[in-house]
């Protein structure tokens, strides 16, 4: 038998020093995650306080106008924040339309189909676009694209115009190329590389057993991305697409070149408009009293138009895991 030696007297055995000092740690560890959280919670309660109390006498001018009017006349003291939002939604749906169904498939060619090589270069070419600075987009589509697209947008618009429906969006003609889509396609071409990059991380943390058994099953690839891959994502791609709206909403400086700066609300998607980010870029230098508190305002309602779409993101995904669950 092996002789135990007993600590001396008055001291305590190793392992519950160890184990008093772990227990000290974890205590530390708790109280700091959780004022990390507090302190996010107190930085936005600051940003809103903030932002409120500056945009305030704007609100108290305009009232109810300042988010149901659609006329915005520094000069006259007509505050309309109305035809920005409009613009600003647009030009973001427009975004995810054509971003997520492309993100998605570049997410999962890169990890379910490419071979290891080609799967590194298309990674790498994808960080290497979320890396651009977003004034290279907006120089490249106000330089570029919108003169090339202006005469593109007058056949599509001659050919459609007076059509019922698409007539409804695609009429009215091209314009000078600083439009609506203009703006929302060189936006998707900005927020694309954070959607892949997020779904494509998703898609890895599928687990390999249960690719394997829906393909051990007789299950084609599709059939096994749709069964296994899909389903298991869902709540991540949604996060994805949630940060690439995010991203979209706030864009300033490429909208602020692309989109033109006409505060009207249109249906065609041909014609310029304004967003909230770039009309706040571009009159803030210019700003001051109440036209400076109405500017403060667009933020105020960017800030809580942000806030709604994520709130409503994370209900679908809850209630679509209470599905998947109780399936």
């Amino acid at each position: 038998m092996t002789a135990t030696t007993l600590p001396p007297p008055g001291e305590a055995p190793d392992d519950l020093t160890s184990t008093d000092a772990g227990a000290t740690v974890d205590t530390g560890f708790r109280w700091a995650t959780l004022g990390a959280g507090v302190a996010i919670l107190v930085v936005l309660g600051l940003i809103a306080w903030a932002s409120i109390t500056k945009s305030w006498p704007a609100f108290r001018d305009q009232g109810l106008g300042f988010f149901t009017k659609d006329r915005w006349a520094p000069s006259q003291g007509s505050f309309g924040a109305l035809s920005m939002i409009y613009g600003t939604m647009v030009v973001s749906i427009i975004a995810l339309i054509v971003a997520v169904p492309v993100s998605i498939g570049i997410a999962l060619f890169t990890s379910e189909v490419a071979p290891r090589r080609l799967r590194g270069l298309i990674t790498l070419v994808v960080d290497l676009l979320a890396a651009v600075p977003s004034v290279v987009y907006g120089l490249w589509g106000v330089v570029f694209v919108a003169p090339s697209v202006s005469g593109f947008y007058d056949s599509i618009s001659g050919a459609v115009g007076d059509w019922p429906i698409l007539g409804f969006f695609f009429g009215g003609g091209g314009g000078s190329g600083r439009s609506f889509l203009t703006a929302g396609l060189i936006l998707a071409l900005m927020v694309t590389p954070i959607i892949t990059s997020v779904t494509r991380e998703v898609f890895a943390t599928v687990p390999q057993g249960e690719k394997d058994a829906a393909l051990a099953l007789g299950a084609t690839r599709w059939e096994m991305i749709r069964g296994a891959v899909l389903p298991h994502s869902f709540g991540g791609m949604v996060g994805a697409t949630m940060l690439g709206l995010g991203r979209a909403m706030g864009e300033t400086i490429a909208v602020a070149l692309t989109i033109g700066s006409s505060f009207q609300i249109r249906s065609e998607l041909f014609r310029s408009g304004a967003a909230m980010p770039s009309t706040i870029a571009l009159e803030w230098g210019e700003a001051a009293g109440t036209h400076r508190s109405a500017l403060i305002g667009l933020g105020v309602a960017l800030f809580a138009a942000t806030l709604a779409v994520n709130s409503a993101a994370r209900a679908v995904v809850t209630r679509a895991e209470r599905k998947m669950r109780g399936a």
